[in-house]
């Protein structure tokens, strides 16, 4: 086998013995001769060749965590790095203080002088036109907000507080009038257009301000055929009461006219 010494020559005597005759249980035994072979180690041999790097062994357990060492010394400080990408730009910060004013300015060249009297016309008539302008744009975002119609008329609910008689101009200057239910059904298509609103009361279009207690609508037609008067209404409380508003239940109560609130204009469709 690789790897392993030769065994050392054996060395093989034999011995020659030979037995006495004795008396053994009254027989005589004859002489016998016996051989007896014994094995001697021979002399050491000379050390055999190196043999060759045997194939490497299983690996063995993993050996049990060893204790933390000491902290090393801290290192020198390296070189600075390549300077990074430039980052996006930050939110805009607040607003400095105002400064302290600065030292007043040389007086400038006198201007040419002019006839601004008409210029003055010009500028007034634009601000009019802005004013009809701003209170148009303001009709038509509550027109786009929506509107309720029947066979006849179209209402427009209008989200700007006035005293009545601002609202009624209001819808004049639109071509319409302040509601004017005259019938069930037209008074259910008002109280549901209030209710969707969110709203609990708004003017409509009747009052007794020309006479105590005779009550008509705004287009001075008399109320002959339908009212829908909550009960106990109206009763003119504090003597103060000439004007109406219509509750999200559809009924009627008289009101004051000098407070502000919510109103429904009215136009005929034949109109529009």
């Amino acid at each position: 086998m690789r790897g392993k010494k030769p065994l050392p020559p054996v060395i093989l005597v034999t011995v020659m013995m030979s037995f006495l005759p004795f008396h053994l249980y009254g027989h005589q035994l004859t002489e016998d001769p016996c051989t007896i072979q014994i094995l001697v180690p021979g002399l050491k041999g000379e050390p055999g060749d190196k043999g060759h790097k045997g194939a490497p062994g299983r690996p063995g357990r993993v050996g049990p965590k060893g204790e933390t060492g000491q902290t090393g010394l801290k290192g020198q400080k390296g070189i600075i790095g390549r300077f990074g990408k430039v980052g996006p730009n930050g939110m805009k910060g607040l607003k400095g203080d105002m400064g302290d004013p600065g030292p007043r300015g040389e007086d400038g060249d006198p201007g040419v002088p002019c006839e601004c009297a008409s210029m003055r016309k010009l500028i007034g008539e634009m601000d009019i036109v802005v004013a009809q302008l701003s209170s148009d744009l303001k009709f038509i975002k509550n027109a786009v907000a929506g509107i309720k119609e029947t066979e006849t008329k179209v209402y427009l609910l209008v989200k700007e507080e006035k005293r009545f008689s601002d609202a009624e101009a209001y819808c004049r200057a639109r071509g319409g009038h302040l509601a004017m239910p005259k019938d069930e059904d037209t008074n259910a298509a008002i109280a549901g257009y209030i209710t969707d609103a969110g709203l609990s009361r708004v003017y409509i279009g009747i009052h007794d301000l020309d006479r105590e207690g005779v009550f008509m609508y705004v287009d001075r037609s008399p109320m002959t055929t339908f009212n829908k008067w909550r009960k106990g209404e109206p009763n003119n409380a504090y003597d103060d009461e000439d004007c109406a508003e219509m509750l999200a239940s559809s009924e009627w109560t008289d009101v004051a006219c000098h407070p502000t609130m919510f109103f429904v204009c009215e136009f005929d469709k034949d109109r529009i």
